[in-house]
């Protein structure tokens, strides 16, 4: 005998508490492990490129695949596949919590990774399905917007507390308990959905996946696998004009400009999150827990930032928060090694704060605009998707500088690149 899910469906805040606890683990899966690189490197014996992937195998892999995990919401309903995604995000924190090697860590990661892409885009397009009125929309993706950008800062200061009082395999233990109860959440709060039908496009969604992880590997490693990708990208390019459903048609051109900006603000949160604990810590000579403790203004601030700008208007809003980013970024890149929290991290993480928090609530609301609700979870996964491949993308540049404060300065740089794109769209 078949069990029926419940039909269900809160109409108060509750379900977004939920399916936002479930982002947020998605972010904090992102920056939780980088205060405890040196210790897992130390533990499993990881080498150089070992320690990159225990980031960008999560990263790559969850990026990679938001496309085809979006689509699949839309086709097989929305709360289906967030539960599918969910439960496995159990399964491989859990993994990588108990891992006795490296492969076994860096296998875990990408499972994660797998996880992320069907939870994040299904979890996002919920939100919209069950906030469609413009005030109750736009407080939702205020808070959306502050858990995506508060989840970078309190993954490292989780990662430092955690790290310093429990040592590295702490920092997935800690999120089992916490998937575990955003799946029976889901499953007593949140009603099925109907799902649209069809079938999921699978010579783009492999194309596209295959794609993008040769890029961004190639970009790090050997470079023919770079041009391999960009060949598999040219193919899913010619793929998707010809294919009946494809996984990217043609009507999503109308969010082309906010996810290329978004694609480049992921740019500068992955690089800002990966170097600015290394900075703590190499430099400055900070502890795990010290390096942890000092994001907690920068979680504060991002959180702020983002509900208000939920709750406020106007088109210079996003260009002018980007500014203030660019302005931390710079301030953050003189990074002096006898730098004190008060006069050389304090101030600029403050300003980087407020300005990640505007532009991850404006950019997310703008990836929305004109989309139909049939695509929700398309929207949502694209949205992901260019911000976490811009991501690894940009770190494996960023990765080839000299020094922290030339990378703070290039994502100072590229920030205001993206304010001078936005002035027209925003």
């Amino acid at each position: 005998m078949t069990r029926t899910a419940p039909q269900r469906t809160t109409t108060g805040w509750i379900p977004l508490a939920v399916l936002a606890t479930a982002q947020f683990l998605v972010v904090l899966s992102t920056s939780i492990v980088n205060v405890a690189l040196p210790q897992i490197r130390a533990g499993l014996d990881l080498s150089d490129t070992g320690q990159a992937w225990t980031v960008n195998a999560y990263v790559l892999v969850f990026g990679a695949l938001l496309l085809a995990g979006g689509r699949a919401g839309d086709v097989y309903g929305l709360r289906r596949v967030f539960l599918l995604g969910i439960g496995l995000f159990v399964l491989s924190s859990l993994g990588a919590a108990l891992a006795p090697t490296s492969i076994v860590l860096i296998t875990c990661r990408a499972v994660q990774g797998i996880a992320a892409a069907l939870l994040a885009p299904t979890a996002l397009a919920l939100v919209l399905t069950l906030y469609p009125d413009r005030e109750r929309r736009g407080t939702a993706l205020g808070v959306w917007g502050a858990v995506s950008g508060a989840g970078g800062a309190a993954g490292v200061l989780l990662s430092g507390l955690l790290t310093g009082l429990y040592g590295w395999r702490a920092v997935f233990v800690v999120m089992v308990p916490l998937a575990l109860a955003v799946l029976v959440a889901t499953w007593l709060l949140v009603g099925a959905d109907r799902p649209r039908g069809g079938s999921l496009d699978a010579p783009g969604a492999v194309t596209v996946t295959a794609g993008l992880v040769a890029l961004t590997y190639g970009l790090s490693g050997p470079w023919p696998l770079a041009v391999i990708g960009l060949a598999l990208l040219g193919l899913f390019v010619v793929l998707q004009r010809r294919a009946a459903g494809p996984l990217l048609p043609a009507r999503m051109s109308v969010v082309a400009v906010p996810n290329v900006l978004m694609s480049l603000l992921g740019a500068v949160w992955l690089g800002l999150f990966y170097f600015l604990p290394l900075y703590q810590q190499h430099t400055l000579g900070y502890s795990p827990l010290e390096a942890g403790l000092t994001q907690l203004p920068l979680a504060l601030m991002i959180t702020l930032s983002s509900w208000v700008t939920g709750k406020v208007s106007g088109r210079h809003v996003l260009p002018v928060g980007l500014l203030v980013l660019a302005a931390g970024l710079a301030w953050l890149s003189r990074t002096p090694a006898d730098g004190t929290f008060p006069v050389d991290l304090l101030g600029p993480t403050l300003l980087i704060g407020i300005g990640l928090g505007v532009a991850f609530v404006r950019l997310t609301a703008m990836s929305y605009t004109g989309v139909s609700a049939a695509d929700n979870g398309l929207a949502g996964g694209l949205v992901n998707a260019t911000r976490q491949i811009g991501g690894a993308i940009g770190l494996s540049f960023l990765t080839l500088l000299p020094s922290f404060g030339a990378a703070f300065l290039a994502c100072a740089v590229l920030t205001l690149l993206i304010s001078a794109l936005s002035t027209r769209k925003a």
